[in-house]
């Protein structure tokens, strides 16, 4: 990419990083409009429910795998090209989804899909830099872009229950079409164009290329099964090893396709650092409502999704007023103020009970919605300000992966919290119901005339609903606690981080680039 091609006239930059974004939201948005569905899908095609879950973690594994490919990616085709051809194969696998007739053919379809999107995702933060001069517009543009990948998942299991409810579940995927139809043609004409370097694929390493994606794949197959069959099982074991294994294999090749060296940059590591720390927070806080909710109050995927919408409102009305805030505010401070928040936000969804709903639930997410914009503007600004332009989309897309690793983490730990601690808690509660009635009675949300006795099976019976959600709910409880201190684990990395150029306020950074001191402080 061209030095010169930042400097693009002031509408055709906007259009094409709006077309980028709205590639993206339609990337993020699709895994979680599919899985608030699985099950009527896998009615609708005689998909076993132990496939059926492969129907995600294909999107997740192809996804993850082509995030930091993103980098080499535009350097052979250019971010126009690229962004094009990949939301047009997007759509095209969107539309071979709802054609499909079987399991086999909506994985395949499944696995195009998440390449495609996983490419998408990282072109629009390379964009941020590569489009917009540093100041406000690239804060606008980060802005955009971090509210963005935040909404999707927020409105989702809304969007999802809606389309199932009112349509056919081939409609989960024929949305993508005419929005990515319209998205392709206005990126098209406004990204900035740049040669065809198929020479570059001739001397690639493509073995480390292999490693990468067996590592990537390991590790997401390996979280995915922790939770059910127990971290230390033999087959869980072997993919963290396969995981870990090829990672350092690929890690000591002297030209690696990827650029992970990249890494020995200060201000890229802590960036990363501080993204997977809030892809660990992010992920799993919009995992644990929808289970909440479903699961002990039995809303419905559309009721869950406007619940859950008020963290996004919340985003969106603080989004204007953090944009101006770091424009003249050390990004380090922010970042602090933002974790410190968000940690907050959390520990307020510690104490939830089997009656909390949306009133129990609206503050809590306040306060994590004004916390995120805070959190995500300077990451980005630490790992991607002051990195060289041909390196940014290779810096994008290693920045993207960390938080995404981070959420696949995130939600195995507090996937494994539930399974394990919620049995737990349904045997404390059936020993108070004997030795203090009146705890048990407000636990379970019942008088205490209403309590059984612990001997009466019948009776123990008809209240096992509340005792499984009572334990499901504690279990979340102490999820929320987990994330809480995950959180807080951002502000001695910041200290640790020390100052950095990237981390002056947007005013004193222009000024100090103009001075050509690019150095670290």
């Amino acid at each position: 990419m061209d030095e010169d091609q930042i400097f693009l006239p002031v509408w055709p930059r906007w259009l094409g990083y709006v077309a980028c974004c709205v590639g993206m939201f339609m990337a993020i948005l699709d895994i979680q409009v599919v899985v608030t569905s699985l099950a009527v899908i896998e009615k609708a095609l005689n998909i076993g429910t132990d496939q059926m879950s492969w129907i995600q973690t294909s999107y997740l594994i192809a996804e993850s795998i082509a995030i930091p490919m993103t980098g080499l990616l535009m350097r052979v085709f250019g971010m126009k090209r690229l962004f094009s051809m990949s939301l047009l194969m997007f759509v095209l696998a969107s539309i071979g989804c709802a054609s499909s007739f079987g399991f086999y053919d909506l994985l395949v379809w499944r696995v195009v899909q998440g390449f495609s999107g996983g490419v998408i995702i990282p072109i629009v933060f390379s964009g941020i830099f590569l489009l917009f001069p540093k100041g406000i517009q690239q804060s606008i543009a980060t802005t955009t872009g971090g509210f963005l990948a935040v909404l999707a998942p927020a409105v989702g299991p809304m969007t999802g229950g809606w389309i199932t409810e009112n349509y056919t579940w081939h409609w989960l995927f024929l949305i993508n079409v005419v929005p990515g139809i319209l998205a392709v043609t206005v990126g098209y004409f406004n990204l900035p164009g740049a040669p065809l370097r198929l020479s570059l694929l001739k001397t690639l390493d493509w073995f480390s290329l292999v490693l990468m994606s067996v590592a990537l794949a390991s590790l997401l197959i390996a979280l995915k099964e922790a939770p059910t069959q127990g971290w230390t099982a033999p087959w869980v074991l072997f993919w963290f090893v396969l995981a870990f294994g090829s990672a350092f294999w690929m890690w000591k090749r002297p030209d690696p396709a990827i650029m992970f060296h990249l890494l020995e940059d200060r201000a890229l590591a802590y960036g990363c650092a501080l993204s997977f720390v809030l892809g660990i927070c992010l992920f799993s806080s919009v995992f644990l409502m929808p289970v909440f909710l479903a699961f002990v109050r039995g809303h419905g995927p559309l009721e869950t999704g406007v619940i859950t919408l008020v963290t996004g409102i919340a985003q969106l009305i603080a989004a204007p007023i953090i944009i101006q805030i770091d424009r003249r505010s050390d990004a380090r401070m922010l970042s602090a103020v933002g974790f410190t928040l968000f940690g907050i936000g959390l520990y307020m969804s510690t104490s939830q009970t089997i009656q909390t709903d949306y009133d129990g639930m609206f503050w809590p997410q306040i306060v994590r919605g004004v916390a995120i914009a805070m959190c995500i503007l300077p990451p980005i600004r630490f790992a991607l300000a002051l990195m060289p332009l041909d390196k940014i989309g290779d810096a994008s897309g290693i920045f993207n992966v960390a938080r995404n690793i981070g959420g696949a983490i995130g939600i195995a730990l507090v996937d494994t919290v539930m399974r394990s601690r919620a049995d737990i808690y349904v045997d404390r509660v059936k020993v108070m119901i004997t030795t203090a009635p009146d705890a048990a009675a407000k636990a379970l949300g019942m008088s205490v005339a209403d309590l059984p006795s612990a001997n009466d099976f019948a009776g123990m019976l008809g209240i096992q609903d509340d005792l499984l959600s009572y334990g499901l709910t504690m279990a979340i409880n102490d999820s929320w606690l987990l994330l809480t201190v995950a959180c807080f684990t951002a502000l001695p990395i910041l200290w640790w981080m020390g100052p950095l150029q990237s981390a002056l306020p947007l005013a004193k950074l222009a000024q100090s680039l103009k001075d050509g001191q690019r150095a670290a402080l």
